[in-house]
């Protein structure tokens, strides 16, 4: 590969169904050379603070998260560079010391909740998404989600959905609508709008293999 890779960005709220886009678009392409990466991945390293100090993380902040690292990762694939991609430990609300290779691909997917509120990151992407479902339905997933994936109890997530998930979505995650080109409703269920997106990625990669 000597190309400048493919950027697609699928950026949404908790529970709307981005990463199920992601990865529908990811197997879509799967014969090809395409990654997948987290912005989860880039929370940042809290081994400093004490193990209660890391409990009060706001998670859905744009603080929260190692930016810079994650775009000076993205320059490297960018320039046929392998890259060390962190592993986030959500028992110890730090990074792990293992972390993951990855080689250069042709199609990179970056995924996460705020990964259109990064100017810098914006100006990495072909292609810019944003998906979009209603509150409750995103309430509801997360429930199911956080109960039987990480053991969690109805009365903490819903407290932690109304003093902090809710919050930071209505003040940074939902204004960075306005910078996707496409918006999709439903995530996973709309398959009409993920398949034209499959076609014009596929159409993206054919004109920059005739470049």
């Amino acid at each position: 590969m000597s190309k400048k890779p493919i950027v697609i960005g699928v950026a949404g709220g908790t529970g709307s169904g981005k990463t199920t886009v992601a990865k529908e678009i990811f197997y879509q392409f799967n014969e090809q050379s395409i990654v997948l990466i987290e912005q989860d991945a880039y929370y940042k390293d809290q081994s400093h603070l004490s193990f209660e100090e890391r409990l009060q993380t706001n998670y859905d902040h744009p603080l929260a998260f190692d930016n810079d690292l994650l775009l000076e990762h993205l320059q490297k694939l960018s320039l046929n560079q392998g890259i060390e991609k962190p592993i986030y430990d959500y028992a110890s609300h730090t990074r792990s010391k293992e972390v993951i290779d990855i080689k250069p691909k042709d199609v990179i997917i970056l995924e996460g909740i705020l990964i259109l509120e990064d100017e810098r990151l914006r100006e990495m992407m072909d292609i810019k998404l944003f998906v979009d479902a209603d509150a409750d339905i995103r309430i509801i997933r997360r429930l199911v989600r956080d109960i039987q994936e990480r053991g969690r109890s109805i009365e903490s997530v819903i407290d932690q959905y109304t003093s902090v998930v809710r919050p930071m979505h209505l003040q940074f995650i939902e204004p960075t609508k306005r910078y996707a080109d496409v918006i999709i409703l439903e995530g996973g269920q709309n398959r009409v709008a993920i398949d034209l997106m499959v076609t014009k990625i596929r159409t993206i990669i054919e004109e920059k293999a005739i470049l």
